[in-house]
């Protein structure tokens, strides 16, 4: 199962333990290194999906400032798919490191 960058993003701000909405937010920018930001909508959206696909789930809910403030926490499930799509990016970045090594130029030898 190939994740889309948020997605994989998002199962690896988990991987230190349970987070909420805004929490998650800020680890996906800083991960990146402020290249991809969420917005609520889309990590709800994201959210829902990962749930439904049994990666992250519901881990408390608790009433902050009047707000319901509901905590996700990784799955194994989502653990294994995250860890499989690890693996999967470490080939790929293997095999482009290999095809945009410098080669050596036919009759180019040493001057």
């Amino acid at each position: 199962m190939a994740l889309r960058e948020q997605s994989y993003l998002m199962l690896l701000a988990l991987t230190e333990g349970p987070r909420h909405g805004y929490a998650i937010i800020t680890a996906v920018r800083d991960l990146s290194d402020g290249r991809v930001r969420i917005g609520a909508g889309t990590l709800y959206g994201a959210l829902d999906r990962l749930s439904g696909e049994g990666l992250v789930s519901v881990s408390r809910e608790e009433i902050v400032n009047g707000r319901n403030r509901r905590y996700y926490r990784l799955t194994e499930d989502g653990q294994r798919v995250l860890a499989e799509e690890t693996e999967r990016l470490a080939r790929l970045a293997a095999l482009a490191r290999r095809l945009l090594a410098p080669r050596p130029q036919p009759g180019m030898g040493a001057l």
